[in-house]
């Protein structure tokens, strides 16, 4: 899928930054750099890949074209979790909501020279959700599910409320905006959230800073049990090929988890906080941060293992 923002195209300056960082792309001052093989992937899965800063505040579109990298962002304020449907995107940022429709006959209207896409998305709804620091959004058979993380639920959105919660996990007693376990990761099953990702099992404001190195827990939202604990800030989990994936973000692990037997294999081991992921086939997309001596990271044992 090649898609657009909409946006003129990008035009890579090709470049050899080194051996392995090959090539190199730049938009409205954002850089970018990957090796010969990055884009032939992209353009061999179909895919345009989709990226949120929230420092930055930017969405960013990565494609490949011709077998080049290419380019395009869009600025929102504090862009963070974002889900796609085959017509829509929906897009969490600081205080909204924001659903992105494609509007394929906006395509013949757009200077992009030689270029060809095969959809135009543009923000066409913004839903004001107020400051609850959602971290994920995902579509649904029944809503539009988010992690509330502020207010340590999941919920959905109506026109009347700001959001409504749906589903908090059975150790919160009250939803009150004190983050009190810092839900951040929500994985769906056959349309339904099934499982989530928190820093700690703990009912109290910010409680799960106490014990971030190894307080980290997946939840079943079926049943509310703690399928898998001891977990150093775990994020993103996803369900694909019949297991749960997702990232131990503290000690920089992709993890392949078995639910019911709580095994958890190591896939990969990376060199960065991880926060972000995304499988097709055989491929696991996964975003890192740069390791920062913080508050919140101090003594994460990926900070001791790589260099910043």
């Amino acid at each position: 899928m090649d898609a657009e923002f909409p946006c003129t195209s990008s035009d890579p300056a090709a470049g050899r930054a080194a051996d392995v960082l090959a090539q190199r792309a730049t938009w409205a001052g954002l850089a970018a750099t990957c090796c010969d093989a990055f884009p032939e992937l992209l353009a061999s899965l179909r895919a345009t890949l989709l990226v949120t800063t929230y420092q930055a505040g930017k969405l960013v579109v990565i494609r490949s074209r011709s077998g080049r990298l290419s380019l395009c962002c869009r600025s929102f304020r504090r862009a963070m979790g974002l889900d796609v449907a085959p017509d829509r995107i929906a897009l969490v940022t600081r205080r909204e909501v924001w659903t992105l429709r494609n509007a394929p006959e906006v395509i013949g209207s757009l200077r992009t020279g030689r270029a060809r896409h095969d959809a135009c998305f543009v923000p066409r709804h913004a839903h004001v959700t107020g400051d609850i620091r959602a971290h994920e959004i995902a579509f649904a058979d029944d809503a539009l599910w988010l992690v509330n993380t502020r207010f340590s639920c999941l919920c959905s959105l109506d026109d009347a409320h700001g959001f409504v919660p749906r589903w908090k996990p059975s150790f919160i007693t009250d939803l009150a905006p004190e983050d009190r376990c810092h839900l951040n990761g929500l994985a769906m099953h056959d349309g339904r959230p099934k499982f989530v990702t928190a820093l700690g099992s703990t009912d109290t404001p910010e409680g799960w800073r106490e014990n971030r190195i190894a307080g980290g827990v997946v939840i079943d939202v079926d049943s509310s049990e703690i399928v898998l604990s001891g977990l150093c800030m775990p994020h993103s989990p996803r369900w694909h090929d019949g297991a749960l994936w997702l990232l131990n973000s503290g000690r920089g692990e992709l993890l392949r988890v078995d639910p019911q037997s709580g095994r958890r294999d190591v896939v990969a081991r990376l060199p960065g906080y991880a926060r972000g992921l995304h499988l097709a086939g055989e491929f696991a997309f996964v975003a890192l941060s740069r390791i920062r001596e913080t508050a919140t990271f101090a003594g994460m044992p990926v900070t001791q293992w790589y260099d910043r």
